[in-house]
């Protein structure tokens, strides 16, 4: 667990817009939901996450590391797999998805040069490695950055 995974409970959150206190037929008048008397049904109640001097929990969850809010999720794929393709064929993002290499692109796709490519293809995705590059313009296939 994680502070940045921190949310409230499914239906604790309510619309700021609902009028507490209109009378019976509301289904929340007389009290308005503060119950009978108590701490919390006087104004100047203690703040939300206050546990009555406990430690709160807030404050018990180590701090370690952030979450970097721009990276980038990049699919790595390796240059012998598309030799499933045929030869001569576009490989694009959506054809990756219609074969079944990726699930997913998430931010991009990359190709990689780790194994062998034996067919001529035009490959059009978001990156590429200098070496898996270099393997699909010898051929003399296409390697273009979309």
């Amino acid at each position: 667990m994680n502070l940045s995974e921190l949310k409230p409970a499914a239906g604790s959150k309510h619309n700021d817009n609902f009028r507490r206190g209109r009378g019976h037929g509301s289904g929340n008048g007389k009290t308005a939901g503060k119950g009978h008397k108590g701490q919390k049904a006087r104004s100047g109640a203690p703040r939300v996450g206050f546990e009555g001097g406990q430690m709160p929990l807030y404050r018990r969850i180590p701090k370690r590391g952030f979450t970097n809010r721009n990276t980038k999720e990049i699919v790595a794929i390796n240059v012998d797999v598309l030799n499933r393709f045929e030869d001569g064929a576009v490989v694009t993002v959506e054809s990756l998805m219609e074969v079944g290499i990726i699930k997913n692109p998430k931010d991009g796709v990359k190709i990689l040069g780790n194994g062998e490519l034996t067919k001529k293809l035009e490959v059009k995705v978001n990156a590429f490695s200098a070496s898996a590059a270099e393997k699909i313009q010898a051929l003399g296939g296409k390697a273009e950055v979309v």
